[in-house]
């Protein structure tokens, strides 16, 4: 008696058309290979209760539902033999097909097609096998450059060629027709954006008007919309050029058969809200605390920083941080605080322009002609480029060219990347013109809270501000109380070393009483 062998059966169909009817082309698929089986039987062939049918899905690709069950029952080892209507069914692609055959190989499975007879289990069949699968992947590479070139041709002419009809619209005779209530709701969105200027006021606008997506429902029984609005969907809508009576192919627009629901004009006006709305997004001009170097900061591996924040007990700290391009290999990023560059930043801007007097009188024209003329400065490239020991700063226009052969101003402030744990702190050398620095509010906060402590024990008063704090950190705000009297000048000063913070100070369980030693301890001497 002849060993038993399952047979599984697999039938596929590129479209859904006629699926629903009572007897379809996958039913004729699975009568074929059913009685293929049968004739079979003395050879031990038997089929499986299991079906295994692709409706609507591509011979181009492997993820389709029903092979994926059947190779995973493969390696389960519940198959022996897979048998097809023809070999295309199976797959349209050559290199997918070899993945198949490697799979049935490792498993000690084969496949049979009916109405092709092939015997994998020999060069010669594999030869001929790969031979048709090749002419099978040829057709459907020329079928879909054909149905390209249509689908590019009917945009041309501005036809409506699928996909999910837009809101707004519905589909008669291949054709778009203006829905009169939903129209109302795409006029309201394209308005009150032109009046706003913003994609969240809108959203707002529209739930509070109870207006929700087009409710789409589809042959499965499934329904999808009726929901809310998002940034997102109205984002979509907005630049969806549908609505003026246009179409779009490949980023090239042509005009629609179609009718429009807002005019052409409206629609460009929205455009270039949107893209100037993007512009100051990206320069940071829409952020709550914006960044002053935002859109021309670079680090010292040349690659550009982008503003960042965290934010912890309620408190909000600004970082610019290396921005990696996507797929770019992801080295250690710069994380410099945006308080320190900005500082710097506007000491470089002060020097530069105290340098307006000084120098060669081209030099001085071109500076005096920069800082006073608006038209030039639209004109102006800006770049700051954070280097190891310095930061720069340019200016670059081709207005400038009469006053400068390059056309370029620039000028840099020397700088000390200093490593504070895992932070980069910059350290600015000493601004010999006067110019008033910025305390460090934290260690500002230190020394009241000490003051205020030193009331407390010595006085025996209540100090609401430390009176609620543990005795070990009563001790660490008593320990900066005695720091030396010019230490703490500086302190207020703002000229204390980059490296001085707040947590430094407070933990400085070792801090020495003299205060010559205290000077060498914190970095002023």
């Amino acid at each position: 008696m002849a060993e038993k062998k399952r047979c599984a059966i697999y039938t596929r169909k590129s479209t859904e058309d006629g699926l629903e009817q009572d007897f379809n082309s996958l039913d004729a698929q699975k009568e074929a290979c059913a009685a293929y089986i049968r004739s079979q039987a003395a050879e031990g062939w038997e089929q499986i209760a299991e079906h295994y049918d692709d409706g609507g899905w591509s011979g181009g690709t492997m993820g389709r539902p029903a092979l994926k069950q059947l190779l995973a029952d493969v390696k389960a080892r519940k198959v022996d033999i897979i048998v097809v209507y023809k070999v295309d069914r199976l797959t349209r692609s050559l290199a997918d097909f070899a993945k198949i055959v490697e799979i049935l190989d490792q498993h000690e499975a084969s496949f049979v097609s009916v109405t092709q007879a092939f015997n994998t289990t020999n060069s010669m069949g594999r030869l001929t096998l790969n031979v048709l699968l090749s002419f099978a992947q040829f057709e459907r590479e020329v079928t879909s450059e054909r149905i390209r070139d249509k689908v590019a041709a009917s945009k041309k002419k501005g036809m409506w060629m699928g996909g999910p009809v837009p809101l707004g619209y519905r589909l008669e005779d291949r054709m778009l027709h203006i829905e009169p209530a939903e129209a109302e709701t795409i006029r309201f969105i394209f308005d009150y954006y032109c009046a706003l200027r913003s994609v969240q006021q809108v959203v707002d606008a529209l739930d509070a008007k109870g207006a929700r997506t087009k409710l789409r429902h589809y042959k499965s029984g499934r329904t999808v919309g009726g929901c809310p609005f998002t940034r997102g969907m109205l984002a979509l809508i907005l630049k969806n050029p549908i609505y003026s009576g246009q179409v779009r192919h490949n980023g090239a627009v042509y005009d629609g058969q179609h009718e429009a629901i807002i005019p052409i004009e409206q629609f460009e006006q929205v455009q270039s809200i949107l893209k100037q709305n993007s512009r100051d997004r990206r320069f940071g001009k829409c952020a709550r605390t914006p960044s002053l170097l935002t859109g021309i900061m670079s680090g010292p591996d040349g690659r550009p920083m982008s503003p960042s924040h965290t934010t912890k007990q309620h408190r909000r700290y600004r970082y610019f941080v290396t921005r990696f391009l996507p797929g770019e290999t992801r080295g250690t990023p710069w994380s410099v605080p945006a308080g320190e560059l900005e500082k710097a930043a506007v000491r470089l801007a002060a020097q530069w322009l105290r340098s307006s007097s000084e120098g060669d009188a081209r030099q001085i024209a071109a500076r005096r002609e920069l800082a006073t003329d608006l038209k030039i400065m639209s004109t102006v490239e800006r770049r700051a480029v954070l280097l190891e020991h310095d930061l720069q700063f340019s200016l670059t226009s081709e207005k400038l060219v009469l006053h400068n052969r390059e056309g370029k101003l620039q000028t840099a402030l020397p700088v000390r990347l200093v490593s504070h744990g895992a932070e980069k702190k910059l350290q600015l050398p000493p601004d010999t013109h006067g110019a008033s620095n910025c305390p460090d509010p934290v260690l500002l906060k230190l020394l009241a809270q000490s003051c205020a402590a030193q009331r407390m024990i010595v006085e025996a008063s209540n100090e609401p501000t430390v009176a609620h704090y543990s005795k070990r950190h009563l001790w660490q705000l008593l320990r900066i109380g005695w720091l030396a009297p010019d230490i703490t000048t500086a302190i207020v000063e703002g000229r204390q070393p980059a490296g001085l913070t707040g947590r430094r100070l407070l933990r400085a369980s070792a801090l020495p009483l003299d205060w010559a030693g205290q000077r060498a301890f914190l970095g002023f001497s």
